[in-house]
């Protein structure tokens, strides 16, 4: 038998893998790989979600006319200018979809989110990296890669996977530098978690650009991620081209109702980012104090580096599962040496500060 020939560039993709949540022969399981909320989700969604069984056969609104006013209400926001999606991960390759093709090229950060170049490769564009400066996301590298081929310029901000964040005006300069022709894609997928005076997740840049959209989910701080849930604001213009590409359905109906009763719970968001406030600090305080080299990060996780052999991070990362814990490599990401965390429930902080002091020890 003949295969059929898939487009060109999508066996150039290496597939997208999630953070695992399990270990062999190890029955009791603290996952810290997904930059999950510690908390979960809010007592008020949990209620929506159990009273949703009996409209299970019924279709969802395909507008997301509901959810699309609380965000705009939420965030003092124009409605008609927001669309929701099965996560953020839809609208990057609905982005894609609507603006890349052959001979196009998408820009983005060295260490930036992973779905970046599947979502071009999928569509037969290019991926261009551009370097970082420790760490952080360099404008000045990412205008230097930008050409009259660029038709996306993907930001991560709060970056994932090393949690370091650009500030407004470095964020507008980045707009200012670009070709007019490109469109800046702001995802601000840990937007909630940061307390910076200086930050911002860039929704009065889409008012005043065409060529602005900001990417914002439910699956972090609102602890959503199992029903996908993200959402875009966007010119009006970019609103109208992803309407006709994206599925009429995209987001479910438990999913929507949910969102909206966790959007509107602002005490247990408010607790969420306590909690982080809390133990962000305290956690990469104990890892430094360890002789740990920690990336200040700004998000809900930390990109911890490990020495040399034999307490590498290969090594560590084997060690935390024999104890049930479970973080993130991210080799794939061009990053051997670190590990990512999630900063997790109390108990599992603590248990995880001692596994690695045991590890580092031993």
């Amino acid at each position: 038998m003949t295969l059929p020939k898939p487009q060109p560039g999508i066996l150039d993709i290496t597939p997208y893998k999630g953070g695992e949540g399990a270990v062999q022969g190890v029955a009791e399981v603290r996952k810290l790989s997904s930059n999950e909320s510690a908390l979960g989700p809010s007592p008020r969604a949990k209620a929506v979600f159990a009273a949703m069984a009996e409209g299970l056969h019924r279709y969802p609104d395909g507008s997301n006319a509901d959810l699309r006013r609380a965000l705009g209400a939420q965030h003092g926001l124009d409605a008609d200018r927001i669309i929701c999606s099965n996560g953020s991960d839809e609208m990057i390759s609905l982005l894609c979809a609507a603006y890349v093709g052959q001979g196009d090229e998408v820009l983005y950060n060295r260490y930036g989110f992973a779905m970046y170049p599947i979502a071009t490769l999928v569509q037969g564009g290019t991926p261009v990296v551009a370097d970082e400066t420790n760490y952080t996301v360099s404008v000045d590298a990412l205008l230097a890669k930008a050409g009259p081929r660029t038709k996306i310029c993907f930001l991560a901000n709060p970056n994932n996977p090393t949690g370091t964040y650009l500030p407004v005006e470095e964020v507008r300069r980045l707009r200012a530098g670009l070709p007019a022709h490109t469109l800046l894609v702001l995802d601000a997928a840990y937007a909630e978690f940061v307390t910076r005076n200086d930050y911002t997740p860039g929704a009065e840049m889409v008012g005043t650009h065409d060529n602005v959209v900001m990417l914002r989910t439910f699956s972090k701080i609102y602890g959503l991620a199992g029903l996908r849930v993200g959402w875009t604001y966007a010119p009006a213009g970019v609103v109208d081209v992803i309407n006709r590409v994206r599925g009429p359905f995209n987001v479910n109906l438990v999913a929507q109702k949910v969102a909206v009763a966790a959007l509107q719970d602002n005490a247990w968001t408010a607790a969420a980012r306590a909690h982080n406030e809390t133990w962000l600090p305290r956690v990469k305080g104990e890892l430094e104090s360890l002789g740990l080299t920690v990336i200040p990060s700004v998000a809900n996780f930390l990109l911890i580096r490990f020495p040399a052999a034999p307490k590498h991070a290969a090594a560590a990362d084997a060690f935390l599962r024999s104890k049930g814990l479970v973080i993130r490599p991210v080799a794939s990401y061009g990053l051997p040496d670190f590990l990512r965390l999630t900063i997790g429930t109390e108990d599992e902080n603590l248990r995880f500060l001692a596994a690695v002091r045991e590890f580092l020890q031993s």
